[in-house]
Formats: structure tokens, C-alpha cells, sequence
């Protein structure tokens, strides 16, 4: 069996402390008066970034070099070290695994499945987060775009994780229908959908299941594994 997992609002809670470091921002461009920047982020003009390729893959430094750009044409001055200092700080002093991850991934291991982590953003940004927050050990390979150049908005990355795992029971969780579940499709995969996180409230196209946290998403797993047991029994 293998399992192809997400990690930002899958196993921790980025959008929460994305949410902070966007209140904490808004009190530094006030102070800045940078009042476009924060109309451009009041106004959800961030969601143009979503489907960027390029940006999946960058670093966080560069992503707010590229907001800066598209609001006002031009670098961002002296104040930005600081700005790129505060919001790694205030992330990272917020971010938290979900009270279920771990009992989600010991449950997998206890399956004897093989965990790849596939996820989106710059190397170093993504590999803090796992050791932050000690997941290293549960994964048998952990795929980043930021190192091998493609991100979750195509198949490439879910097809990876397959040829390192030849398997014909396959299922993929995330919480992002677009990327995760329409990679799930791609490979052939089951689709399990957690809702939550940012993207909770999109529509849903290409799931197989959806499920409110991980413990459900373990419970369609282990029913899926059983079925599939008794199939070819």
C-alpha cells in the first residue's frame, strides 16, 4: 500500500498561522503606509497567485518579492529584510501539527504503508516545517516541487512518488481538490479530500471521498485495504 500525503492543512495548520502572520503584516504596513499592499491582500488579490506555477516552487523571500512587484512595479526598499524576518518568525511560532496527524500516520505505518510526502514550495521552507515538527521519521520519501521543478498543479510530482513505490493500492489526502485530489485521478489513485484548511470551502470535483479530518480519511483506508483484501482472497 502506498499513501501519497499533504502537508500544509493536511497535517498542520499553515492557513492558521498564515493567518497570523497577515495580522501582524497589516500592523507593519499601517505603520509603513503602505495602504495598496494591504488593499491588494484585503482584497483577496493574493488568489491570482494560486495557479503560478513558478511560485509553488519558490522561496518565501522571492513570493513576497513578486507581491511587492505586482502591487507596485518596483523592489521592495530597505524596510523588506525586516518584513521577511517578521513573518518567518511569527509562522513559525504558530505553526502546529493537527491534534490527528500523528495518530494518522502511525495508523498508516501500522497498515504497513509506505508514506510519501508530497508537497509544494522552496526546499528549505518545506523541510523546516518537517523538522519543526518532527514528522522526518514517518515518511519513506518526502517530494518537494521547490526540488524537482514542478508543482501539485500537474501529475508529475504523484507519479514520482509512485515509481519510487510500485503499488496497486494507492490513495492520496490532501486538502486541496485542484492539486491533490486531481493528482490522485491522475495516477489512478483514491482521492480523499480533507476539508479544512484554506481551501475548506471550494467546490469539489475530483475526490473519491471527503472526509472533516484524518481520522476519518484513516478509517476510508483501512475500509478500502479490507475490501480489496477480501477481493483478492
Amino acid at each position: 500500500m502506498l499513501v501519497i500525503v499533504d502537508l500544509d492543512d493536511t497535517l498542520c495548520t499553515t492557513w492558521e498561522a498564515g493567518k497570523k502572520v497577515l495580522l501582524r503584516l497589516f500592523l507593519e504596513l499601517l505603520r509603513e503606509r503602505k495602504f495598496r499592499l494591504i488593499k491588494y491582500i484585503l482584497f483577496g488579490g493574493y488568489k491570482e497567485l494560486y495557479r503560478v506555477e513558478s511560485l509553488h516552487k519558490m522561496e518565501l523571500e522571492d513570493i513576497l518579492r513578486e507581491v511587492f512587484f505586482r502591487v507596485y512595479g518596483k523592489e521592495p526598499g530597505d524596510g523588506f529584510s525586516r518584513t521577511l524576518k517578521i513573518v518567518e518568525e511569527v509562522f513559525f511560532s504558530n505553526l502546529r501539527l493537527y491534534p490527528d496527524a500523528v495518530p494518522f500516520l502511525e495508523g498508516l505505518k501500522s497498515l504497513g504503508a509506505k508514506i510519501v510526502l508530497v508537497t509544494d514550495s522552496s526546499s528549505r521552507w518545506q523541510r523546516r516545517k518537517i523538522e519543526r515538527l518532527g514528522l522526518g521519521g514517518y515518511f519513506d520519501s518526502v517530494i518537494i516541487s521547490g526540488e524537482t521543478g514542478h508543482s501539485k498543479l500537474t501529475p508529475h510530482n504523484f507519479r514520482l512518488a509512485l515509481s519510487r513505490f510500485p503499488d496497486r493500492e494507492v490513495y492520496v489526502v490532501g486538502d486541496r481538490d485542484e492539486t491533490d485530489m486531481a493528482g490522485a485521478k491522475a495516477i489512478r489513485a483514491v482521492g480523499i479530500l480533507v476539508k479544512r484548511g484554506h481551501f475548506r470551502g471550494l467546490a469539489v470535483k475530483n475526490a473519491d471521498y471527503v472526509v472533516n479530518d484524518l481520522i476519518e480519511a484513516l478509517e476510508v483506508i483501512k475500509r478500502e485495504h479490507g475490501l480489496k483484501n477480501r477481493a483478492e482472497a
